[in-house]
């Protein structure tokens, strides 16, 4: 196996994914004390980047099942995630950490899912003519190394998430920081992309 494209995808992936640290740890930060959270956290960042990489695959190959002019569009998701966590926020802005925790509940699979399928929406662009130029064999190396990854980079939100500083400060701000982070992404697929004519 040739060490210079595995290192050209770990270098990819890091530079095209850097942005799902914060969110990962935000998802960890209120998975805090459930039972289950780092399972459904690392399922739904697998199933995300699963998805993204299914399209970038096919796309190589010449099969688009998402039209380019769909993707501005996949903002909505983390909208939508954002905007729901943020009403959830401020129904329960009066409870008390632990009554936060018990009433929010772990991050769910499928949304963290939509999330990162979401934020990583544009990363298709720039993965689908690597992948195409770097052959079958190439691109197997790149699914392999971006598959290995999606584990360190769970592992990393996590980390990142159980430090005692910084643990302390998402629990006191997690659920604020968490809706703001999501519309923020949300709203900056959708002007980037120029969805809805923005």
């Amino acid at each position: 196996m040739d060490l210079g494209i595995i290192g050209q995808a770990a270098g990819l992936f890091a530079v095209t994914n850097i942005d799902d640290i914060l969110i990962l740890a935000l998802f960890f930060a209120q998975g805090a004390g459930h039972r289950g959270a780092t399972r459904n956290i690392a399922i739904g960042q697998y199933l995300g980047f699963a998805a993204i990489l299914a399209v970038a695959v096919a796309a190589a190959f010449g099969a688009t099942f998402l039209p380019e002019q769909a993707i501005p569009y996949l903002g909505v998701l983390p909208l939508a995630l954002g905007i729901k966590a943020a009403v959830r926020a401020w129904r329960h802005r009066h409870d008390t950490e632990q009554e936060r925790q018990a009433t929010e509940g772990g991050p769910k699979p499928l949304e963290v899912a939509a999330v990162t399928f979401a934020n990583g929406g544009d990363n298709i662009g720039v993965y689908v003519p690597v992948f195409a130029t770097a052959g079958t064999g190439g691109m197997n190396v790149y699914v392999v190394v971006f598959l290995i990854l999606v584990a360190v980079w769970v592992a990393a939100g996590r980390y990142f998430a159980t430090r005692p500083a910084i643990a302390k400060a998402l629990s006191r701000w997690g659920h604020i920081l968490l809706p703001v982070v999501l519309i923020g992404i949300g709203v900056l697929i959708l002007i980037e992309g120029g969805a809805f004519g923005l």
